[in-house]
């Protein structure tokens, strides 16, 4: 027996998190996230690894409303421009619901942060192990999200010089990602993606090779 793993149940929460785990698009409308849960999953996120321990995520909590349509307006601009190149699939596109921002309880701008370039360890060959270090510290919130039985939906519709420019981002920083956090109505058994039939995942046959592509 390996005396590091955890206990059965415990085990089987950590993979149930995972596998639970869902992009939200809708949440329940004028519902609130505590500001305890909100600190453990902001801590959660702070736990994440970062290559060189850069720690280059930097959390930006939006509660000003106008603010907040503001991010949607710039969302739903990139949503157009997005359907027109999609050519063909335009149409279906813009049936899509693909965003929460004026729904969800919370909405945080996870960006870079603007000292990055002074960190070399672990990126002098690899200066995207910054952007890489930021996804593990969202998936950490994602996951943690999803066992205080909360929805998250990561939304990377934006020019990302626009959304800098409105939330005053300092030179060098970057927004990588909105967050739209909160309650929602059920977490679905497939994504999303799935369920409205614009893409279908695949197994995990076709992404493990040994030795060599091929």
């Amino acid at each position: 027996m390996n005396p590091h793993a955890f206990a059965d149940s415990e085990r089987a929460a950590v993979y149930r998190a995972i596998g639970e785990r869902r992009d939200m698009r809708r949440f329940v409308p004028d519902s609130v996230v505590s500001e305890e849960v909100l600190t453990r999953l902001l801590q959660a996120a702070h736990a994440a690894p970062s290559v060189g321990l850069m720690q280059p995520w930097r959390f930006l909590r939006i509660t000003d409303n106008m603010l907040r349509r503001k991010i949607r307006d710039i969302v739903d601009e990139e949503r157009c421009r997005t359907a027109e190149a999609l050519g063909e699939r335009s149409d279906e596109f813009l049936q899509l619901k693909v965003e929460g921002v004026l729904d969800c309880a919370e909405l945080l701008v996870v960006a870079l942060g603007d000292d990055r370039d002074r960190h070399i360890f672990g990126r002098r060959t690899m200066p995207r192990m910054d952007l890489a270090s930021v996804s593990c510290a969202i998936q950490n919130m994602w996951l943690a999200a999803r066992a205080e039985g909360l929805g998250m939906g990561w939304v990377s519709l934006f020019d990302p010089e626009v959304l800098s420019d409105l939330l005053d981002l300092p030179p060098g920083a970057e927004p990588v990602a909105v967050l739209c956090l909160g309650p929602v109505p059920d977490f679905p058994d497939r994504p999303a993606l799935e369920i409205d039939d614009w893409a279908h995942g695949r197994p995990i046959s076709e992404f493990v090779t040994e030795n060599r592509w091929s």
